[in-house]
């Protein structure tokens, strides 16, 4: 008696195996649908980020356009952001322009045309290498710190508590972070600019560039134009680290694994949208140009 329901509950073998085949092709629907789950979640991610980045944004600057600047915040911000980053500045850029004067005075001096490695190092310099280091050395070291720290005045709810004070955590928090990195990066550039291409010059004089020929080659090349545009892609780089590190910090959730989750985020995010930012101003200040010639 047993052994017969214990067959009836198995079924046929035609049915066992039509089982089968469904819970197979349940098993492929639902790995198939894993693609386009994360498509939607990452382009919900996305735009949600860019939604929140972009109305901060615009609190932002309505803020710094109407409101009582605070001063005595931003001057603190300016040095936390500029003055204590100067060293760590100066060695990046300064070394990536001595590797930079290094390969490129031992291809032109074999090819006879060493006259050409200062003005086409400095003028890698001022365009690209100055700015974009020193935001990404700013946003590793300043705007992880401004997303760890107003992380965790938000989970521990003193954010909650400007607002019962009727004090805007956006005039309060983001405005003196974001007027001292757009104040602070474009100085840090300039330094970075002038100690570049100082090293480049010990590498390539070493190298066999005539010291004459590389001075020349710079002044030749390299206009205030150059320079100029330089300085004010970091007027944008200092808003985007700015802004994400702030608000990165202002949407933290989940105690002490949340605030490690927003400084993260916030590192990685500045750097790409610097990265992503340069590839277009650089085309509009400098390659757009060309090509339309």
């Amino acid at each position: 008696m047993t052994e017969h329901s214990s067959d009836e509950h198995k079924g046929t073998p035609a049915e066992q195996v039509s089982e089968f085949i469904h819970e197979v092709g349940d098993e492929l629907v639902m790995i198939a649908g894993v693609p386009g789950e994360l498509t939607y979640r990452t382009l919900y991610r996305f735009f949600d980020f860019i939604g929140d980045s972009s109305i901060l944004l615009w609190q932002t600057i309505r803020r710094v356009m109407t409101g009582v600047l605070p001063v005595r915040d931003t001057v603190l911000q300016m040095a936390f952001v500029g003055v204590n980053s100067i060293p760590i500045v100066l060695v990046t850029v300064a070394f990536s322009g001595m590797v930079l004067a290094l390969y490129s005075a031992q291809l032109l001096v074999r090819s006879g045309v060493s006259s050409y490695v200062g003005g086409g190092v400095a003028l890698s310099i001022t365009r690209e290498i100055a700015p974009v280091l020193t935001a990404v050395v700013v946003a590793a070291r300043a705007g992880s710190a401004m997303a760890a720290e107003i992380g965790t005045m938000k989970v521990t709810e003193q954010v909650d508590a400007l607002r019962a004070l009727a004090v805007s955590p956006v005039e309060y928090l983001v405005v003196p972070r974001f007027l001292a990195c757009v104040i602070m990066l474009p100085v840090l550039t300039t330094f970075g600019d002038i100690i570049g291409i100082v090293g480049a010059y010990l590498v390539a004089v070493v190298n066999g560039v005539p010291s004459g020929a590389f001075v020349g080659s710079v002044q030749a090349m390299v206009t205030g134009e150059d320079v100029t545009m330089g300085l004010i892609k970091t007027l944008f780089f200092g808003a985007v680290l700015a802004i994400v590190g702030c608000q990165q910090g202002l949407r933290t959730r989940g105690g002490a694994t949340g605030v490690g989750r927003a400084t993260t985020n916030a590192v990685v995010l500045s750097i790409v949208n610097i990265y992503i930012l340069n590839f277009f101003l650089a085309y509009v200040m400098f390659g757009g140009r060309t090509a339309l010639v």
